[in-house]
């Protein structure tokens, strides 16, 4: 492994992998691997997107003529709009609209997975898209026969559509991966040379960065003089550093051509521990990981998500949020009641919290109705040698320190209807992985156990609908890691029908 001084050597190597040197203080351009060098399949599929551009759109130009015409005292409606039939023309119409609009959006790169772009920068992109989509809009009034369409209702529509896709975009970035990390993502960076200096202050010292970077990891631990950041060891302490810490992202900087062997070994440890793993727009070899090649100004990068990270997220999240509202709304009365009962049977608190192991490892407080005692963590120690489960998970049929109404509570899962806040809070999803407690993860005996930590957890999953706690750990990671592999939103809906008939039988319940 090549040691930080040999990558300082070696500037002309790292040149030819595409990098340039630093002038004034900013890097120049570097080479871009040509359109078509990437596997159209990796990409992450921006349907989603596109048609629900396409359907701002055509409600808010139904809403400005709609305004419009109420203006001056016209009661008007969605036939209206159609001129008082759905006739050929009109579909058409709306059609041809609808299909410029997901074609100016694409040319003006907002569907590209290769492009990184800043908020501002996207707004720009946006205003300009819809500009030219309003003088599509033209062919309204120019086409109206009643006149009841006009040149002013598209000056309307312009404005209102800008702001009604900016919005929904604002709201779907808030309800992706990013909105869960707080915007900010934790990075470690994989090499010590040039390269990874440059991408340390591209990245990270920008004026709106989306990393913090946590340090730097090389074969031996030197000086990182010019940046704030210290070194954490060598590729060997990876592994142990992504078990300790919640980090989002790894960027592998290291010199290709020469540290081949070292680049696939971090890639490999990235996969084994559900890590997004970055590289410097090479190809390599990896299994589980999806890449996705981008573009973030002057530096090209392949990113390769072990877990999907497409648009179908932000409807995922979309559905967690409605659905968790909905359920916290129908069983109020069955969480006031249960909540009383709680109280009124043995003393301490209602809820027990307890910090749980979420996405990227981060700790997040879960809430549960309590069923034990109030010291019944301090006696786990007592009954460690009662435990009924293998592995490093902690089960008893019949737990010592239950409460009168606690074994009840757990059958029906009673306990677990407070995390429908948590998924309120975006700490959790209503399908997934279900969250594990500190202890249960310390025990850990293989570093790929943590990739069930690359989604968010879930109150329900297929390990609840698949027997519960009677099933082995082995089977119950297995399900996990199956569940991850192949996501999709008809699965979740899917387990989510049968999670109602197995909570109803009590069956696993433990």
């Amino acid at each position: 492994m090549a040691t930080a001084q040999e990558h300082q050597k070696r500037p002309s190597a790292d040149w030819a992998d595409g990098w340039t040197p630093f002038g004034n203080g900013k890097p120049r351009s570097s080479r871009v691997p040509p359109r078509g060098s990437y596997s159209r399949a990796a990409a992450p599929r921006h349907g989603a997107n596109a048609a629900v551009d396409a359907l701002v759109a055509v409600g808010t130009l139904i809403a400005a003529f709609v305004l419009m015409n109420l203006a001056e005292n016209q009661v008007v409606g969605l036939a209206d709009f159609l001129k008082m039939r759905i006739s050929v023309k009109n579909v058409m119409l709306i059609a041809v609209l609808s299909y410029c609009w997901i074609a100016l959006f694409r040319s003006f790169g907002l569907y590209d997975a290769r492009r990184i772009m800043s908020w501002e920068e996207e707004t720009l992109r946006v205003i300009g898209a819809c500009l030219l989509g309003a003088l599509v809009a033209l062919i309204f009034p120019v086409t109206s026969v009643s006149r009841a369409f006009r040149f002013d209702t598209t000056a309307l529509f312009f404005v209102g559509v800008t702001a009604n896709t900016l919005i929904v975009r604002r709201i779907g970035h808030m309800l992706t991966e990013r909105g869960v990390t707080g915007g900010v993502r934790n990075l470690v960076i994989v090499g010590s040379g040039p390269r990874a200096r440059r991408a340390y202050r591209e990245m990270c010292l920008g004026d709106q960065p989306q990393f913090v970077c946590l340090g730097f990891v090389d074969s031996e631990p030197v000086p990182m003089n010019g940046t704030p950041i210290r070194m954490l060891g060598g590729i060997a302490e990876l592994e142990s550093l992504l078990v300790q810490e919640p980090i989002d992202e790894v960027l592998i900087a290291l010199p290709i051509k020469s540290q081949y062997a070292g680049v696939q070994r971090a890639l490999r440890i990235c996969e084994r521990m559900g890590v997004q793993a970055t590289y410097l727009a090479d190809v390599f070899e990896h299994g589980l990981a999806r890449p996705r090649f981008e573009q973030a100004e002057s530096m090209a990068v392949v990113t390769l998500p072990t877990r999907a990270d497409d648009s179908r997220l932000m409807v995922k999240r979309g559905i967690d949020i409605v659905g968790a509202a909905v359920a916290v709304i129908l069983l109020s009365p069955v969480l006031i009641v249960t909540a009383i009962a709680v109280k009124m049977t043995s003393p301490g608190p209602v809820f027990f919290v307890q910090p749980r192991y979420g996405f990227n490892r981060r700790r997040f407080p879960m809430y549960k109705f309590r069923t034990m005692v109030v010291d019944a963590e301090q006696r786990m120690k007592d009954i460690e040698h009662l435990n009924e489960a293998a592995g490093p998970i902690f089960k008893i049929k019949k737990d010592p320190r239950l409460t009168k109404i606690g074994s009840f509570l757990r059958e029906a899962s009673i306990d677990e209807l407070p995390q429908l806040f948590n998924v309120l809070l975006g700490h959790m999803s209503l399908v997934g992985p279900r969250p594990m407690s500190v202890r249960d993860v310390s025990r850990f005996s293989e570093a790929t156990l943590m990739r069930r930590f690359s989604v968010l957890p879930g109150m329900t999953g297929l390990w609840q609908v698949s027997g519960r706690s009677s099933l082995t750990f082995t089977d119950w990671i297995a399900l996990d890691l199956k569940y991850i592999d192949n996501w999709s939103l008809t699965e979740d809906l899917r387990i989510l029908l049968i999670t109602v008939p197995v909570v109803v039988r009590g069956r696993g319940a433990m």
